[in-house]
């Protein structure tokens, strides 16, 4: 898995630490795209990344931006909506056996269509405000905190198919996805 370690960050300013991860899950779907590339390390690395980023992001970012009324409580819903299509997208690739096949190649494409509509939203209605009306002591801090659940989560191994499964069963129960397409347990 040396080729998809997974930066461990302790401090900084939020925004850019949430647009590295950005950046990181671009290079982590190439891989999972390249077949001369060991796509299951990248399919762990991305589990595991997407996860801990995401979880963390609900927990320590969308609700103190809230509060400080960088955003409203309507894009922090719709992120935590668009996590859970993320979720439910990468469920299908991790059930997906092997890499080799087409189930996998649709899943990769699922997975990152939402998570690329995901980013490019996140990074307009909440990273930009973000960069732009709080302060730089607040992103500092947000960045602490924000770390530090997501190294947690990353310690832990947050990304595990039976992990994910939760989480997605999380989402229904939630109202975050829509309960008509809720999956059977496998």
């Amino acid at each position: 898995m040396a080729d998809h370690d997974i930066a461990r960050p302790t401090s900084g300013d939020i925004v850019e630490l949430i647009k590295d991860d950005h950046r990181r899950f671009e290079e982590l779907l190439r891989d999972l795209r390249d077949a001369t590339a060991d796509r299951d390390s990248a399919r762990a690395a991305f589990s595991e990344l997407l996860i801990a980023h995401s979880e963390a992001e609900e927990e320590q970012v969308y609700p103190r931006l809230k509060s400080k009324k960088v955003i409203d409580g309507e894009e922090e819903e719709h992120g935590e909506e668009e996590h859970a299509a993320c979720n439910e997208e990468l469920l299908h690739l991790l059930q997906a056996k092997g890499t080799d096949t087409q189930k996998y190649e649709d899943a990769v494409e699922k997975v990152a269509t939402a998570l690329m509509h995901h980013i490019g939203e996140e990074e307009l209605s909440i990273l930009n405000p973000a960069a732009t009306e709080a302060s730089e002591e607040l992103r500092q801090q947000l960045g602490v905190d924000w770390c530090t659940h997501r190294n947690r989560l990353l310690e832990e191994g947050c990304g595990s198919l039976e992990q994910v499964q939760a989480l997605v069963k999380r989402d229904y129960e939630q109202g975050l996805l829509p309960n008509d397409e809720q999956p059977e347990d496998e």
